[in-house]
């Protein structure tokens, strides 16, 4: 048996044959139907959805702009069921008008 190999044995063991195939063509018919129109279905109307019972606190401050001075009661109602969140946001609130803040009392409503 013969071990030593040429160039183009090799290659041709590797690779098969350097010449690319001939690109082949393919025709593809197809025969049209008759042509059905559909009528589009109509969307699902949303349900209105009515609005829930939405959570309020009630936060009642003292509030006054001068130390041991007149005091004024404020009320701000928050939409959260959070005491914490609505007692800084009346906070906040209040703070923009007035100088002293003192918070009486919160309670759901």
């Amino acid at each position: 048996m013969n071990t030593e190999l040429t160039e183009e044995e090799m290659r041709l063991a590797l690779f098969g044959r350097s010449e690319p195939p001939a690109p082949q063509t393919k025709i593809h018919t197809q025969a049209v139907t008759d042509v059905v129109m559909v009528e589009p279905i109509e969307a699902v109307r949303k349900r209105q959805i009515s609005k829930g019972f939405t959570p309020r606190l009630r936060v009642t401050l003292r509030v006054g702009n001068e130390f041991e001075g007149k005091m004024y009661e404020m009320v701000h109602e928050a939409d959260t069921l959070s005491s914490l969140v609505a007692e800084q946001e009346a906070t906040m609130i209040a703070r923009k008008k007035f100088r002293f803040v003192e918070i009486v009392s919160i309670k759901s409503m």
